[in-house]
C-alpha cells in the first residue's frame, strides 16, 4: 500500500492504547461492557467482577481454532444478563425512594431481536424479576406463548391481530395465562367482542391510546398523532362507554402508549410519562379496572452521545430514565388520588445491543497509485503530462500557502485535461496511466505541505485531498445482511480494530463490502476526529490478518438482514466469561452461518435438481471430448462442493496467505 493518505495527528510522543480509546471514543459507547488493555487488544467486560477481562482476538483465536469462519458473531451472554439486571434494579431503586406504592414488570419486546438463544437467556436473566414479552405479529405470538415460564409472566401483544391472533390469545387467557392482547384499532374491539361471545368467555385485554406528545430522534415523526398505531381519545372513550354499558369495565386491565424506539431526550420522556398517566388516573376514577400502565420503548443507547449526530446518543442514564417514570406516575396518581398502577417498560434495544459484536476480516485496501521514485516522464511525453510533472517537481521549492494552493488547482486542472484528451483519443492509455500517477503524488505531497502550514482553520482544499486520498478497505461482510440499519436510515456503529491499538491508527479508510452494490459501505464512522466520512485505520502490510469489531449489534441487526446477493447470516459463538478458564471465557455453542445451499433453496434453487443439471452438462462435455472424464468429475465435485460453503470469503484461504 503507498502512503498517499493523511497522517493523522499524534495525541502524543508515543501512542497508547489510551489514545486509541480517545480516537474511537470508547468510553462513549462502550462503558462499562469494552475497553482497550494496554496491550493494545480490546476487551469485554460481561460480568460485574473486575477481575474479569476477556481479550476479544483470544476469543477470535479460539473461534478459528475450532474451525469457525469470518465473518462471525460474538455474543457475550452475561452482557444480556447484566443489562436486565441494571434495568430492573434501576426501577426497584427508582420506586423504593419515591415510595411508590405499585410495582415494575418489565417485558422484552422480541421483535429487537427474536433468536431463541437471545430470548431464553433474556427470560432466564428476568425470572427474578417477573420478566415478560411482548410480541407483535402471529409468528412472535406462537414463539412467545410456549415460551412463558409461568402463568405469572406477563404477555404484551401489540400489532395487527386478525381473528385466529386473538382467538388464540383468548384461548391463552382460558389456559391461565397472563396473556393481554392491546387494542390497536377499533376494529379489533369489535372483533374480540365477537369471539368473546362465541367462546362464551370475555377476556382481559389493554388498549395503546395515541398521545400528543411526539417523541425525540430519529422515529419522532412516527409518534404522536401521527403514530401509525392507537386509538385516538374520542375512540377511547367510545369503548370506555361500551365497557360501561356492558359492565365489563374490569376487563380493561392495561393502558399503554409508545413514544418511539431510542428517545434521545428525557423531557420527552417525562412529558409523554405524564400525559398517559393523565390518561390512565381519568379512567381509574371511572371505574375502568387498569392494573398496568405500560409506558412502551424508548428507552436509548449512546451510539456515540452528540458527536456523530444527535439521533446517536442520549442524555440521560437508565438509573434516570427509571426515575423519569417512577416520580411522574407517582406525582399524578398521588394529585388525583388514584392507586398506582404496575408499570411496564418495553425496553428491547437497551438490553441487546451491547452483547453482540461482529468480527470483520479485512480482505485487502486499496488506495491511489502514486508514481514510482524511480520512474521518469518520457521526453516524447503529451504536454499535459509533462505539465503535472513540472507541478510536481516544483512542490519541494513551494513555501506559502497561497503557491501550494495554486498548485493543487493547476494539477486539478491538467488532470481534467488528461482525462479529456484521453477520451477524445489524444492521449495513449499508458500517457493517461501516468498522469493518473502524477496526480495521486501530487496531492500526497501537497497535503503534507499544507497541513504543516496551516495556521488556525484549514482551507477547504485540505479537505478536498483528504477525501480524495482516502483509502477503500474492501471488508468481508454484507452492509446489507450485517448492517441493514445503517444502510436504511443511516444508524451510525461504533467500528474499530480488535488489536494492534497500541500502534497509532495513521490511515484514513472507507468500509466496503464484497456485494455487487455501490451502496455496500459504511458512510459514517464514529471517531473523535471532526470529519466522520472516514476511520483511522492502519496500514495492511499483509504480515497478518487485520480484523475489525463492529459493536453495539445486537438490537435490530441480528433480524432485520437482507440477502443481497444471497449472502446470508454468519456464523455466531455464545461466549461466557469464566475466571477459572483460560483467557477468563468458554464457548458454550457455535451455530453455523447460512450455507450456499440454504440460501439457494430460500430463492427456489434446490441442490439436488442444482446438481442433476450440472451433472447433465459436465457429462455432456465428456462425451463430446471438450474434458476428460477425470477431469469433468474434478469439475463436478468442485461444483457440488460449494453447497456447504459459507456465503462469504473463505477465511481459511484468505489466511494461508499470511502463513
Amino acid at each position: 500500500m503507498s502512503t498517499s493518505a493523511r497522517k493523522l495527528p499524534k495525541a502524543a510522543a508515543k501512542w497508547t492504547s489510551t489514545d486509541s480509546a480517545e480516537l474511537y471514543r470508547v468510553d462513549s459507547w462502550g462503558a462499562p461492557y469494552f475497553s482497550i488493555n494496554p496491550a493494545g487488544r480490546v476487551v469485554a467486560h460481561p460480568v460485574d467482577d473486575a477481575g474479569i477481562a476477556i481479550e476479544v482476538p483470544a476469543v477470535v483465536a479460539e473461534m478459528r481454532k475450532r474451525g469457525v469462519e469470518l465473518p462471525a458473531l460474538i455474543r457475550f451472554q452475561d452482557i444480556l444478563s447484566l443489562r436486565v439486571r441494571s434495568l430492573n434494579e434501576a426501577f426497584s431503586a427508582a420506586i423504593a425512594e419515591a415510595g411508590y406504592a405499585g410495582r415494575y414488570r418489565g417485558v422484552y419486546p422480541i421483535k429487537v431481536n427474536q433468536l431463541h438463544e437471545v430470548v431464553d437467556e433474556v427470560l432466564e436473566a428476568g425470572r427474578q424479576f417477573g420478566l415478560g414479552l411482548e410480541c407483535g405479529s402471529k409468528a412472535e405470538l406462537t414463539a412467545a406463548l410456549a415460551n412463558l415460564p409461568d402463568d405469572e409472566t406477563l404477555l404484551v401483544c401489540n400489532g395487527v391481530k386478525d381473528q385466529a391472533m386473538l382467538s388464540m390469545m383468548i384461548a391463552a387467557q382460558q389456559l391461565g395465562r397472563n396473556v393481554l392482547p392491546v387494542i390497536e384499532r377499533y376494529f379489533e374491539y369489535e372483533t374480540l367482542k365477537r369471539l368473546a361471545f362465541s367462546k362464551s368467555f370475555v377476556p382481559k385485554f389493554g388498549v395503546r391510546v395515541r398521545l400528543a406528545t411526539s417523541g425525540s430522534g430519529r422515529w419522532a415523526d412516527s409518534s404522536g398523532l401521527n403514530s401509525k398505531f392507537g386509538l385516538s381519545l374520542p375512540e377511547l372513550m367510545r369503548l370506555v362507554e361500551e365497557l360501561e354499558a356492558s359492565g365489563t369495565t374490569d376487563r380493561l386491565q392495561l393502558l399503554h402508549c409508545h413514544v418511539g424506539s431510542q428517545i434521545a431526550d428525557i423531557a420527552v420522556l417525562k412529558q409523554a410519562t405524564r400525559e398517559v398517566t393523565q390518561i390512565y388516573a381519568a379512567l381509574t376514577k371511572r371505574g375502568i379496572g387498569l392494573t398496568y400502565l405500560d409506558v412502551g420503548g424508548g428507552l436509548g443507547v449512546n451510539y456515540d452521545e452528540g458527536h456523530v449526530s444527535d439521533d446517536a446518543g442520549i442524555n440521560y442514564s437508565i438509573e434516570e430514565y427509571a426515575n423519569a417514570v417512577v416520580f411522574t406516575v407517582k406525582e399524578v396518581c398521588d394529585g388525583h388520588g388514584v392507586a398506582m398502577p404496575t408499570l411496564v417498560t418495553e425496553s428491547g434495544r437497551a438490553i441487546t445491543a451491547h452483547h453482540s459484536v461482529l468480527i470483520v476480516p479485512v480482505l485487502a485496501a486499496q488506495s491511489r497509485d502514486e508514481l514510482p521514485t524511480d520512474s521518469n516522464v518520457a521526453a516524447d511525453a503529451h504536454d499535459s503530462v509533462k505539465g503535472l510533472a513540472i507541478v510536481l517537481e516544483a512542490i519541494p521549492g513551494l513555501e506559502r500557502m497561497r503557491e501550494l494552493l495554486e498548485a493543487f488547482h493547476d494539477a486539478k486542472e491538467r488532470q481534467e485535461e488528461t482525462r479529456t484528451l484521453f477520451t477524445l483519443g489524444y492521449l495513449t492509455i499508458d500517457e493517461r496511466a501516468i498522469a493518473d500517477q502524477l496526480f495521486w503524488s501530487i496531492c500526497r505531497q501537497l497535503l503534507g505541505r499544507l497541513t504543516a502550514s496551516i495556521d488556525g482553520a484549514p482551507p477547504p482544499e485540505v479537505g478536498e485531498i483528504e477525501a480524495l486520498l482516502t483509502d477503500q478497505y474492501l471488508c468481508d461482510f454484507s452492509v446489507f445482511q450485517s448492517m441493514l440499519d445503517h444502510w436504511a436510515i443511516g444508524q451510525p456503529f461504533p467500528i474499530m480494530p480488535i488489536d494492534g491499538l497500541d500502534v497509532q491508527p495513521e490511515r484514513r479508510g472507507v468500509l466496503v463490502d464484497i456485494t455487487c452494490d455501490s451502496d455496500g459501505k459504511v458512510s459514517q464512522y464514529i471517531s473523535s476526529h471532526p470529519d466522520n466520512s472516514f476511520l483511522p485505520l492502519h496500514e495492511i502490510d499483509g504480515s497478518a490478518p487485520y480484523y475489525l469489531g463492529f459493536f453495539l449489534m445486537g438490537a435490530y441487526e441480528d433480524i432485520m438482514g437482507d440477502a443481497h446477493n444471497l449472502f446470508g447470516r454468519v456464523t455466531e459463538a455464545h461466549v461466557y466469561a469464566d475466571a477459572s478458564e483460560p483467557g477468563q471465557f468458554w464457548i458454550e455453542k457455535i451455530i453455523p452461518g447460512t450455507a450456499v445451499q440454504d440460501m439457494l433453496a430460500q430463492v427456489q434453487y434446490f441442490p439436488n435438481d442444482l446438481q442433476r443439471r450440472m451433472s447433465e452438462v459436465v457429462r455432456g462435455k465428456i462425451q463430446a471430448g471438450v474434458v476428460r472424464p477425470s477431469v469433468g468429475m474434478e469439475i463436478l465435485d468442485q461444483y457440488m462442493a460449494c453447497f456447504q460453503q459459507s456465503t462469504y470469503c473463505g477465511t481459511d484461504d484468505f489466511e494461508q496467505e499470511f502463513d
